[in-house]
């Protein structure tokens, strides 16, 4: 008698191949996308313990501020949008003398990738890749900033034509178990 599998490995082995569908998936976004529309929206924030509370400019973005950090003020102290291609990079004056270069990668889907470096003056702080939903914002924390710290919020967005939208499907529905097992052995 061969073991059989049940509705439950199913689903993780499912599961498990959907996460490495996804984890798989981005890895072709270099190469895609090139010449793809970006627009990066950068804000910079002032958290500090001075019970200001919210500047009213920060609108839906207060929500997750108040609930990743936890300062009594958030101000906005700079906001600013540029519009680039995929391959190109922007570079954005921060407070502080800090430098923010972001270059869209690719895009794939509804993902953005995004390559970051912030740097003091000439110095790089941080360096990083990563992949965002299309309209995500990544919030960073931490350079210490006057009487509190930093944190600043990258947004990007572009416009992904619907027929150049793939979707990833699974090689089974998640209710059957693998067309290679037999109910009969």
């Amino acid at each position: 008698m061969s073991p059989r599998i049940t509705i439950y490995s199913i689903a993780s082995l499912t599961a498990g191949l959907a996460a490495l569908i996804l984890a798989l998936g981005p890895g072709s976004v270099a190469g895609e996308g090139v010449h793809h529309p970006v627009t990066v929206d950068i804000k910079s924030v002032l958290a500090a313990d001075t019970n200001e509370g919210f500047d009213e400019r920060l609108g839906p973005m207060s929500r997750p501020l108040g609930m990743l950090f936890h300062y009594s003020t958030y101000r906005l102290i700079s906001h600013e949008a540029k519009r680039t291609e995929c391959g190109r990079m922007l570079s954005f004056n921060l407070p502080g003398g800090r430098i923010l270069h972001v270059e869209p990668r690719g895009v794939d889907d509804n993902m953005i990738e995004l390559e970051v470096v912030l740097f003091q003056g000439e110095r790089p702080q941080l360096s990083t890749d990563f992949h965002m939903m299309n309209r995500g914002t990544l919030l960073l924390g931490g350079p210490h900033y006057k009487e509190g710290m930093l944190i600043i919020s990258i947004g990007a967005a572009t416009v992904v034509p619907a027929a150049t939208t793939r979707r990833h499907r699974l090689p089974f529905p998640v209710a059957t178990p693998h067309p290679s097992l037999n109910a009969d052995d």
